[in-house]
């Protein structure tokens, strides 16, 4: 009889992603080798090639992956408010909400940005993730009305930097709350007076 899949395993693809996402969150992305995570996720290694190619392509999935993981932590932490300047605090919130766990080790597209080759597909990932984040406080500042919507943007995506690489830096979990701080001022001074 073959043996059927059941929603509880995990595909070799799934498998794949989480070792590589733990150990390349962990140590680096160049400085795990194929091996370890192919024995860490428990498959073949034909498995990693015939679903990745290689490498550089598990790292991108990789990359990939956390961007949808942080974008959706982003999001659902934006849409639990409707006042449009709550709605970018609440960045810095979310942003807190992950400084205070215990596995967190900086930002995973900062690790990887540093050990990329200039022009490669890895930097062009980082650097999609980057503009998204930026492109998610241009958003918000618009929405809040504010008068110069990319330079409030940059401000508080700079904030948002120098928050997490305090957080790991300094191993300062109340980072977050400082960051979340400088930004509330920025905010105000960027926004229309509310009457």
């Amino acid at each position: 009889m073959a043996k059927t899949r059941t929603a509880q395993t995990p595909t070799a693809r799934e498998r794949l992603l989480s070792a590589a996402g733990e150990l390349f969150y962990a140590e680096g992305v160049q400085t795990v080798g194929i091996d370890r995570i192919i024995e860490h996720a428990g498959v073949a290694k034909a498995s990693l090639y015939n679903t990745f190619g290689g490498k550089e392509q598990l790292i991108l999935a990789y990359l990939e992956s956390r961007h949808a993981s942080v974008t959706g932590r982003l999001l659902r932490a934006i849409d639990r408010v409707e006042d449009p300047r709550e709605r970018l605090l609440a960045v810095f919130e979310a942003q807190s909400e992950l400084f205070a766990q215990p596995t967190y080790r900086g930002c995973a597209f900062v690790a990887a940005s540093a050990e990329a080759k200039h022009g490669s597909a890895i930097e062009e990932t980082t650097d999609t993730y980057r503009a998204a984040i930026r492109t998610l406080f241009t958003e918000l500042a618009r929405d809040a009305g504010a008068a110069d919507p990319e330079s409030l943007a940059r401000q508080l995506h700079l904030l948002y930097d120098g928050g997490g690489l305090s957080a790991r830096m300094d191993r300062d979990p109340s980072a977050g709350a400082t960051a979340r701080a400088a930004a509330s001022v920025l905010i105000d001074a960027a926004l229309p007076k509310r009457g």
